[in-house]
């Protein structure tokens, strides 16, 4: 058997190269806009769809690799996710762009619970924690560094290279998995897909975010603009397709949940097993997930808008100024493990998210129009420390009450609340952005004595559609400098509400802690437990079956040589 360290730094690259593609594509949203024209609809959805479709197939492709081979799910994940990204990098217009970030965020999704399981079958004990630290550090690190290798990529090459970036990265990750990552798979896993979970959780999770993106665009209640899909219009005229979509979503999640308690009380396989949210651990934990993603993934699509648009910030400059988050990342990450030792990991993992919403709102209270560097590179730095910490941590203490049999399920619903978090953080945060731009604009224009209506109207449609990116150019208009002058103190403005609103997101994490239980004294983790009372590890899979028929409960999966 390859000793299981050999094969981590290829399950972490793996890791580091579909979370840098959900934040390296933001610093390049400006001039992927200007190039290809898109709205600033079209930006949110380039990160949207493929956290959107990363989720809503997270477990289904969990459970297909128990039975099929992780490895073998990771390296046709990888695959996949080469060739759309290929794909995205020639795309000539913002349709294929997004129906290359769908398939995307499909190879993402057989990669991301593939290493995860990887990592829980490969390790046992003290080396499992450290396997996760260094799991979710990666996460936070990486998602982090995105924006500085996007920036030099865009500046120096083309928007496209962040794309392509992951021909070589995705050649590196196969030739290492072949060679040093053991297959593991799980005999005993259940057979069948849950089809009707997965059509329900998709329609679901669309309906909500597709309204929440495109709310200020048709209108929140009375049609505003007509919506238009591949040759199909919307039929109704006095009413927005945006609360059909909400009304869509909120029925379909929850026939989501009935269906699925249903399906377990059957004994039929599940998508979702709703019994693992009764441990406390877990659900306050994956709570704590969803609102970190939600206050990341937005804060990281909104603040690049505003440096560039606003401070005239290069995509170079843009990303360098995000090293400050990465480096606090991955500075806490590497010792939390030890303050662990001391406080406990609850207390590591509260830690992290008091630095996050300290970060974020002081972070928001410096935003302006005229802000210096440095301030906004201290507080990213303590956002990045805080994040570094609790992500170190966080998905230890998630699964730690979880039964060693259902693992790789609760593995799966931690990473798919990651995911849906950042669609609904792009989602709420970027609205915010737009209707505070757009709002705060046509105030500021109201002050300036004599401008015609059809300028106010041209600048607001200016804004509201790029998000605040085409300020810049506002400056060629009549009476440009007063223009841009109000554009940008509306886009600071806008930009502080979305930092503070990511701050009270993270806030609601670190109050879900407060949810988790402490371990009481004298006894040890769900993990140490099951691994005391589990018979010795078997020779091969045909003795795990045969171990199956008397202790299924109590067998560790074995990774193959």
């Amino acid at each position: 058997m390859r000793p299981p360290w050999l094969a981590m730094p290829f399950l972490a690259l793996g890791v580091a190269m579909i979370v840098v593609d959900a934040t390296i594509v933001n610093v390049a949203v400006p001039t992927i806009i200007r190039e290809l024209h898109l709205s600033a609809t079209e930006a949110e959805w380039l990160n949207s769809v493929y956290a959107l479709v990363f989720a809503s197939f997270l477990i289904t492709l969990g459970h297909a690799g128990d039975r099929w081979g992780r490895r073998r799910l990771y390296l046709s994940g990888t695959v996949v996710f080469v060739a759309a990204s290929v794909a995205a990098a020639a795309a000539p217009n913002g349709t294929v762009l997004l129906l290359s970030r769908l398939l995307q965020g499909i190879g993402g999704a057989m990669i991301l619970p593939a290493t995860l399981s990887t990592v829980n079958a490969s390790f046992t004990g003290r080396d499992r924690a450290i396997a996760f630290a260094i799991w979710g550090t990666t996460i936070s690190g990486f998602a982090a560094l995105g924006p500085l290798l996007g920036g030099w990529l865009t500046t120096d090459f083309s928007w496209r290279w962040a794309f392509l970036i992951n021909l070589p990265l995705g050649a590196l990750v196969v030739a290492g998995a072949i060679m040093v990552v053991p297959e593991t798979r799980d005999p005993t896993a259940p057979r069948g897909v849950d089809w009707s979970g997965n059509l329900l959780a998709v329609a679901g999770f669309a309906g909500l975010v597709f309204a929440l993106i495109e709310g200020t665009h048709y209108g929140w209640w009375t049609q505003t603009a007509r919506l238009e899909l591949v040759g199909v219009r919307w039929p109704a005229r006095w009413v927005s397709p945006i609360p059909v979509a909400l009304a869509v979503g909120s029925i379909c999640l929850t026939g989501f949940g009935w269906t699925e308690t249903a399906r377990r009380r059957r004994g039929k396989v599940v998508l979702l097993d709703l019994g693992l949210f009764h441990i406390r651990s877990f659900g306050a934990g994956n709570v704590a997930v969803l609102a970190i993603a939600m206050g990341e993934y937005g804060l990281l699509f909104a603040l690049p808008i505003f440096l560039q648009g606003v401070l005239g910030y290069s995509a170079l400059s843009t990303g360098a100024l995000f090293l400050a988050l990465a480096l606090g990342a991955f500075a806490m990450g590497g010792v939390a493990p030890e303050i662990a030792r001391r406080i406990g990991a609850r207390g590591v993992v509260r830690l992290g998210l008091g630095l996050e919403v300290v970060g974020a709102t002081c972070l928001g209270l410096v935003i302006g129009p005229t802000v210096s560097v440095w301030p906004m590179i201290l507080w990213l730095f303590v956002y990045g420390a805080g994040l570094g910490i609790a992500a170190a941590q966080l998905t230890g203490v998630i699964l730690a009450d979880v039964p060693v049999g259902a693992s790789g399920q609760g593995a799966a619903i931690q990473s798919t609340a990651r995911q849906v978090g950042s669609a609904l953080g792009v989602a709420i945060l970027g609205t915010t952005l737009v209707t505070g731009v757009a709002n705060g604009t046509r105030a500021g224009l109201t002050a300036i004595h004599g401008l015609a209506p059809a300028t106010v109207d041209r600048v607001i449609e200016v804004v509201r559609s790029t998000g605040g990116a085409g300020i810049p150019g506002l400056g060629a208009m009549p009476r440009g400098g007063e223009i841009v002058r109000a554009a940008s103190a509306a886009a600071a403005g806008a930009t502080r509400t979305v930092a503070l609103l990511a701050a009270a997101f993270v806030f609601l994490g670190l109050a879900a802690t407060a949810l988790i239980p402490r371990p009481r004294p004298g006894t040890l983790p769900q993990e140490s437990r099951n691994e005391a009372a589990q018979p010795p590890a078997p020779v091969d899979e045909e003795e795990t079956v045969e171990r199956q028929g008397t202790a299924p409960s109590l067998r560790r999966i074995t990774p193959e040589a």
